[in-house]
C-alpha cells in the first residue's frame, strides 16, 4: 500500500524549483492514513505561515499515477542532461552520503558551496538513507571550469568527512578512488589492495580505480586525469554546435535496451553491438569530429563550421579514393556504424536528450561522399521521388520489367536491392480522378473562405501515391463520405529519401520547393492531411532544422490527428458509430509516429471507440523495415531478424485470433 504526495500546480503558477516525492508502507491502510494526514496537516500549516516555499501538494493511490512518478524519477538523470548551452551538469560528486540526520545541514552547506560560484546543478536523492546526487553544470572543455570542478571535488570531500559521511553512498568510485585512502584510513585500505592483488595481481580490471594490488607501483587514478572533454578542445565551438545531438550524449544507457517490444535502438538488439547504439555512434561521430579537426581540413576563417560544401570534389578523386587508395581512414568505421542505423527517429525521442542519431548520420554521409563514390542503391533512394512518377507513367511495363529474373539479380548483385515494391496499378491518378479535385492554387483562392473550409488537401508523398495507392484513394473515400471536399495536392518531393541517405543538397532544394507550394495552401486556409506519418513528421523536424525561417509556417496533419477532430464534426450517420462491427482490431504502430506522437495509439482508439469498434493496442518493436532499409540486400538477414523479435509472435497469436487483423 502505497500513498505518494506530489506537487499541485492548481495551488500556485510559480515555477517549481525542487520536488519531493513521499512514498508511505504500512501494514494496514488506517496506519498509513495516519502518518499520510500528519504530512498534510504539516504542510498545510506550513503553506498557511508562508514557510518553505511550498507551492502545493497532491496526494494519489492511483497505480497508475504512481507508476508515472516512479517513469519520471528514473529518467531524472537523463533529462538531467537536456539542459541547453556548453554547460551540461557533470557526475562527479555524484552520490555523497551522511547520516540522515545530518542531511538537511549537509545539504544547506553543499548548495552554499555551489552558489558561492555562481553553478547551476540538479539535486535529487534518497532522504531515508542519506545519500545525495548533485550534478554541478559545468563546461569541461574549458580548461578555467575543469580546475573548478577538481577544486570542489577537494572541498566536498572535506564536506563529506564533516558530517561523517562517504563521498560514495551508492555508485562505483572510479574517477574518485583517490579520495579512498582518505576514507578508509591506512589500515582498511591496505586490506583492500591485498583482496585487489589475490584476484587481480596485475592490475587488469579497471585498472586505477577503487584501489592497486599491494606490491604494485600503479597509482589510483585522479580527479584530474586526462577526460573526453580535454581532448576534445581542438573541436571549433562551431563545429560542435553543427553536430550537438552527437555532443550531448551524456552516456545515460538508456539505448542500451534489450526489450523487443522497445523501439529503441533496433541495430542494437539484432547486433548486440555498442557501436551500433545511439551512445555508440555519437562517440564514433565525436571521434571523427576530433580527428577532422586535428588535420586542418575545417576552415575556421569562414567561421569553423562543418557542412559538405566544405569538402566539395570531383568525380575523378573519388574514384581514385574509392577504388585506388587503400590509406586507412577512420571515416570507414564511422560510417560502417552509421550504415547500420535505421533512421527510424526513435532515439531522437525516447533518448532523454534527444540525441538525434538520423541528423547526424545524414551531415557525416553528406561529407563522407564528398570523398568516396556513392553506391548505386543510395543513389536509387535518392532519386526516387524522380523516379517513381516517371515510372508511374508506364506502371504495368515497369511491374512487368522488374520481376523479370535477370533485373531481380541485377538489382540484387549489382544495386543492393532486394523485394523492389511494384507500382500500384491502377494509378493513384486513375483511381480518384472522379472523386477529386487537384490542387490548383489559382481556382483555390477565387474561393470564398466559406467555400474552403469545405476542402481538405492530400499532401501526396511517394511511397502511398506510387507504391500504396489504395491507402491514399481509401482516405480520399472517407473525406469524401465526411461531406467535404478532398483536394489531392500535386505531388512534389517531400525530400526525406534524400536525407536519410545524406543528399544534404537536394534535400534542401526538394524541401525549399514543397514548403513554398504548402504555405500556398496553408495561407488559404485549407487543412492538409498526409497518408505517411513518417514523412509528414519530415514537415516538422528535417524542414525546420535544415530551412529554419524559410520553412515558413504550413501544417500537416497526420491522419489521426485530423480524423480525431473532424469524425465528431461530421454530420454522415454511417461514419459515426450506427455501423459498428463485432470485430476486434489491433494496432501495430509505426515506430517514427508512436515515438514523436505519444499520443498517436489514444488517438486511433478514440478514432475507433468513435464508430462502436474495439481497437487493441499491441506493443511492438521495430519491424524491420524502416523506409528501404529492409529493401537493402545487406540488410536482409537484420530485417528479419528484427520482424522476429516482436512483429513474428503477434501474427502467429493473430492466426489463432480469427477476430483480429493488424493496422
Amino acid at each position: 500500500m502505497a500513498r505518494h504526495t506530489t506537487l499541485d500546480h492548481r495551488r500556485s503558477r510559480r515555477s517549481a524549483t525542487g520536488l519531493n516525492l513521499v512514498e508511505y508502507n504500512a501494514s494496514s491502510i488506517k496506519e498509513m492514513k495516519g502518518h499520510i494526514d500528519f504530512l498534510e496537516a504539516a504542510i498545510e500549516d506550513a503553506i498557511k505561515q508562508g514557510e518553505g516555499n511550498i507551492s502545493g501538494y497532491r496526494i494519489t493511490y492511483d497505480k497508475a499515477d504512481i507508476q508515472r512518478i516512479y517513469a519520471m524519477r528514473k529518467k531524472a538523470v537523463g533529462l538531467l542532461g537536456k539542459v541547453k548551452g556548453e554547460q551540461k551538469p557533470i557526475a562527479f560528486a555524484e552520490d555523497t552520503a551522511v547520516p540522515p540526520e545530518h542531511l538537511a545541514d549537509f545539504i544547506a552547506e553543499f548548495r552554499a558551496l555551489l552558489d558561492s560560484h555562481n553553478l547551476n546543478y540538479g539535486m535529487f536523492g534518497h532522504v531515508d538513507a542519506g545519500v545525495l546526487h548533485v550534478r554541478p553544470a559545468l563546461d569541461l572543455a574549458d580548461p578555467e571550469q575543469e580546475t573548478l570542478m577538481h577544486n570542489l571535488s577537494d572541498k566536498v570531500v572535506k564536506l563529506v568527512s564533516k558530517y561523517g559521511g562517504l563521498m560514495w553512498g551508492e555508485h562505483g568510485k572510479g574517477f574518485r578512488s583517490e579520495y579512498g585512502p582518505e576514507f578508509f584510513g591506512e589500515t582498511l585500505f591496505n586490506e583492500m589492495r591485498k583482496i585487489k592483488a589475490a584476484f587481480d595481481p596485475y592490475n587488469q580490471m579497471n585498472p586505477g580505480k577503487i584501489c592497486t594490488p599491494v606490491g604494485s607501483k600503479d597509482k589510483l587514478v585522479s580527479v584530474k586525469a586526462v577526460k573526453r572533454a580535454s581532448i576534445e578542445r581542438v573541436i571549433p565551438v562551431t563545429v560542435k554546435r553543427d553536430l550537438a545531438p552527437a555532443f550531448e550524449c551524456n552516456g545515460n544507457g538508456l539505448c542500451f535496451n534489450y526489450e523487443p517490444a522497445s523501439p529503441m535502438c533496433p541495430s542494437s538488439k539484432v547486433t548486440s553491438d555498442r557501436r551500433h547504439t545511439p551512445k555508440g555512434r555519437a562517440s564514433m561521430l565525436r571521434e571523427w569530429a576530433r580527428l577532422l579537426s586535428l588535420s586542418g581540413q575545417i576552415d575556421e576563417k569562414n567561421g569553423g563550421g562543418l557542412s559538405y560544401k566544405q569538402f566539395k570534389s570531383n568525380v575523378f578523386s573519388r574514384f581514385k579514393n574509392t577504388v585506388l587508395t587503400r590509406d586507412a581512414d577512420f571515416s570507414h568505421e564511422v560510417k560502417a556504424v552509421m550504415d547500420g542505423c535505421l533512421s527510424c527517429k526513435s532515439c531522437t525521442h525516447q533518448c532523454p536528450v534527444n540525441i538525434d542519431v538520423p541528423h547526424f548520420k545524414s551531415i557525416f554521409l553528406s561529407i563522407y561522399y564528398q570523398r568516396y563514390m556513392r553506391p548505386l542503391k543510395d543513389l536509387l533512394v535518392a532519386n526516387v521521388e524522380t523516379l517513381a512518377p516517371l515510372s508511374a507513367k508506364v506502371p504495368s511495363l515497369y511491374n512487368r520489367l522488374l520481376q523479370h529474373k535477370w533485373v531481380t539479380w541485377f538489382l540484387k548483385k549489382k544495386v543492393g536491392y532486394v523485394d523492389t515494391p511494384l507500382l500500384s496499378y491502377p494509378t493513384l491518378v486513375d483511381r480518384v480522378k472522379s472523386i477529386v479535385d487537384t490542387g490548383d492554387i489559382e481556382q483555390l483562392e477565387r474561393l470564398d473562405n466559406s467555400e474552403r473550409e469545405k476542402y481538405v488537401a492530400v499532401v501526396q508523398d511517394p511511397f502511398t501515391s506510387f507504391y500504396d495507392a489504395i491507402s491514399v484513394e481509401s482516405l480520399i473515400k472517407v473525406i469524401s463520405k465526411m461531406g467535404l471536399k478532398p483536394l489531392l495536392v500535386p505531388f512534389t518531393p517531400n525530400g526525406k529519401p534524400a536525407h536519410v541517405k545524406g543528399f544534404l543538397g537536394k534535400f534542401e532544394k526538394q524541401a525549399l520547393g514543397t514548403a513554398k507550394r504548402l504555405n500556398k495552401i496553408h495561407e488559404l486556409g485549407i487543412t492538409m492531411v498526409g497518408a505517411d506519418a513518417s514523412l509528414v513528421l519530415c514537415y516538422r523536424d528535417e524542414y525546420q532544422k535544415f530551412l529554419k525561417d524559410k520553412r515558413g509556417k504550413f501544417f500537416v496533419h497526420t491522419i489521426d490527428e485530423w480524423l480525431v477532430d473532424a469524425l465528431p464534426k461530421s454530420l454522415n450517420a454511417d461514419i459515426n458509430g450506427s455501423n459498428g462491427c463485432d470485430k476486434n482490431f489491433s494496432l501495430l504502430a509505426h515506430c517514427s509516429e508512436k515515438t514523436a506522437m505519444p499520443d498517436t495509439t489514444a488517438r486511433w482508439q478514440r478514432i475507433f471507440q468513435h464508430l462502436s469498434v474495439n481497437l487493441t493496442h499491441k506493443p511492438v518493436g521495430c519491424c524491420g523495415m524502416a523506409g528501404t532499409y529492409g529493401h537493402e540486400a545487406s540488410h536482409l538477414e537484420s530485417s528479419k531478424a528484427l520482424y522476429t523479435l516482436s512483429w513474428a509472435p503477434v501474427f502467429a497469436r493473430a492466426q489463432k485470433e480469427t477476430l483480429m487483423k493488424c493496422l
